[in-house]
């Protein structure tokens, strides 16, 4: 389950951890914290330092305790120096545990581990929705009607498809899709890829010419035309690493999950950058909100003016338009990533994102 989480210290990784400046820590950072249920070492980790995500460079490994990576409800994490440089160490709630974090996020056998981030809030994104090219959703099989000829159809309901094929050892069980909107670039307006919609999930009756389905799962109503692909088999990962990027990053913010005009922490929001620009799985982020442009009147304004001058100034001229800085808004970490396109989830939030938002390195 993605929600059993341990870590484990990796050396080869180390490198990739850094950061241009040295950890800080808060200035009314806790000695001691008491892990708790529905904590994430995110945010455990901000109680101690300015910037949760790099908990990574502080949290280290010890192979000599029997079975030191899993954090549990109970365990009290504390804030020490070596050499003048801050460690996070946890200590556990019961007996004959004492351990030094490390940074590795693994799937394990216990329920109540601790993940990194809230995995409830990407659960349903790890696996689904997709991102597909222009025509790739044409050869799929698709829905060609429905057993009372209703026009929208949900879970129960029996639908026929075309293009299924059958057989012994055939597969059974399918995933619905639709093809959503087109993910565009902000700075070109060039195409990066297709939204496939979940719709839901289905399984064959009988196969045949159209073959016969029950539609087992919806999260919209099902419409003639929806597409299957067979149900995805793979593990899904749930290791996430907070990290900065090994190279520059520049993008935007091009779409938000739910189609939210403004966005908030834990909310799901979509980059038009990707796998192609080296973004990978659990990169961090700063969103930048874009400068606003605005009339230096004032510009017209210089030395003295009567009332009349400036009116008449006013009404004939206009200053320069003007771009303001951007302002840091907020913080993301990447889940996942497409050649050109990734899902990020919002950590953290100094005022609500939106659309068309910069993002970049930290």
């Amino acid at each position: 389950m993605l929600n059993k989480i341990s870590l484990s210290f990796v050396l080869l990784i180390a490198p990739a951890l850094t950061f241009a400046d040295e950890v800080q820590v808060n200035s009314d950072s806790p000695e001691k914290y008491v892990v708790e249920k529905g904590d994430t070492l995110w945010g455990i980790s901000g109680r101690f330092l300015t910037q949760p995500w790099r908990w990574p460079e502080i949290w280290k490994g010890n192979p000599q305790i029997a079975d030191p990576n899993l954090i549990y409800p109970g365990d009290v994490v504390s804030l020490t120096y070596e050499d003048g440089s801050p460690v996070l160490s946890v200590t556990s709630g019961g007996p004959g545990r004492n351990v030094k974090m490390s940074p590795e996020v693994r799937t394990e056998a216990r329920d109540d581990a601790i993940p990194s981030i809230p995995i409830e809030a990407i659960r349903e994104f790890l696996s689904r929705p997709l991102v597909m090219n222009e025509g790739e959703m044409d050869s799929w099989p698709y829905i060609v009607s429905s057993y009372d000829q209703h026009l929208v159809n949900g879970t129960g309901s029996r639908v026929y498809v075309k293009g299924l094929s059958g057989g012994d050892g055939a597969e059974r069980r399918y995933t619905l899709y639709r093809k959503g909107p087109a993910y565009r670039s902000k700075s070109d307006g060039r195409i990066l890829g297709y939204e496939a919609l979940y719709v839901g999930d289905a399984r064959v009756e009988k196969f045949g010419d159209p073959a016969t389905l029950t539609i087992t799962h919806s999260d919209r109503e099902v419409l003639d035309g929806d597409r299957l692909v067979p149900q995805s088999k793979a593990e899904v990962s749930s290791d996430f690493i907070p990290r900065a990027p090994s190279k520059d990053v520049q993008g935007a913010i091009i779409s938000v999950i739910d189609g939210l005009s403004q966005i908030g922490q834990y909310q799901v929001v979509v980059l038009d950058v990707g796998a192609k620009s080296g973004l990978e799985v659990g990169n961090v982020l700063g969103v930048f909100q874009s400068g606003k442009v605005v009339t230096d009147d004032a510009a017209i304004r210089q030395g003295e003016q009567s009332a009349l001058k400036e009116w008449l100034a006013l009404s004939k001229n206009h200053g320069d338009d003007v771009t303001l800085p951007e302002e840091y808004s907020g913080v993301i970490m990447v889940f996942r990533t497409f050649p050109e396109v990734s899902y990020a989830l919002v950590m953290e939030v100094t005022s609500a994102l939106k659309l068309s938002d910069a993002v970049r390195n930290l």
